[in-house]
């Protein structure tokens, strides 16, 4: 079995798919899936579906579709409706939990990189961590259950946090690129990141530093002065000190922002 949520929902075995039609069969599904492994609550399950007013007849509808995913899920997998029951979508007191094996499950693949990166930087090894927080991104096919729509509050939740996840590792992975030296391969990636988060201070700084170490300080500062333009007309803030700090050093050229490759541990300097 194969599944997938980080884009479009996907869950099969070959051409056989086991994802329904219908959407709010599509939400149970996905919640179970992010939460594989671990028991969902019948209560989220509803709220998912209805929010704080599930109908008088909400627990029986959840349980058809439940018995429609197992049918399906039997369908897709090559198995019988009572071995999906015993193994892949349990009923547990309280609710359901999905059972996906190790290696089935994108986001189970993706947390793992992101480990592997993260534990390859605190060794110094920038090399390892650099391939780890690839391979994670690259597991990417869009944003998160792109085709599961409207998400209720507890989808909501849990789609927010891998966005999240995924705009950090992003974000980490270009500082291990910078790391390596690779300042002119990150830059298309980061123009077209500042302009998707026009306030995220650690990718306008990352894009300055990329700017300044590939000869080109002028446009460096107006990155700043950009987004200084945009945070003050729109949110009535200055960019942080350490922004601030960040566009004084390429200023005065500081040496220090121009180390390479070589020095584990070390990022830019706006301290």
């Amino acid at each position: 079995m194969r599944v997938s949520v980080l884009g479009p929902l996907t869950l099969g075995l070959g051409a056989r798919s086991g994802v329904p039609s219908a959407m709010k069969p599509r939400k149970v599904l996905s919640l179970l899936l992010l939460n594989a492994g671990r028991m969902v609550p019948v209560q989220s399950l509803m709220a998912e579906l209805w929010g704080d007013q599930p109908p008088r007849t909400g627990l029986t509808t959840l349980q058809t579709y439940i018995l429609h995913l197992r049918k399906l899920l039997a369908e897709g997998l090559g198995m019988s409706s009572a071995a999906v029951t015993r193994d892949v979508l349990q009923t547990r007191p309280g609710g359901y939990a999905m059972v996906v094996s190790p290696g089935e499950l994108d986001v189970h693949e993706y947390r793992h990189l992101v480990a592997e990166g993260e534990g390859a930087l605190e060794a110094g090894d920038e090399r390892t961590a650099d391939t780890s927080f690839r391979r994670a991104l690259a597991l990417w096919q869009g944003p998160a259950l792109v085709d599961v729509t409207p998400h209720g509050r507890p989808l909501q939740a849990e789609v927010a946090r891998l966005e999240q996840s995924r705009l950090t590792v992003t974000e980490r992975g270009i500082e291990t690129r910078l790391r390596l030296g690779s300042h002119l391969e990150v830059l298309s990636d980061l123009a077209s990141l500042v302009v998707e988060h026009r306030f995220h201070e650690g990718l306008h700084g990352q894009y300055m530093l990329a700017l300044h170490r590939s000869g080109q300080r002028t446009r460096a500062l107006t990155v700043y002065q950009r987004l200084r333009m945009a945070m003050t007309e729109e949110l009535g803030l200055e960019p942080s000190a350490k922004l601030q700090r960040l566009q004084q050093a390429v200023l005065v050229s500081d040496p220090r922002l121009d180390h390479e490759a070589g020095t584990p541990g070390r990022g830019p300097v706006v301290a």
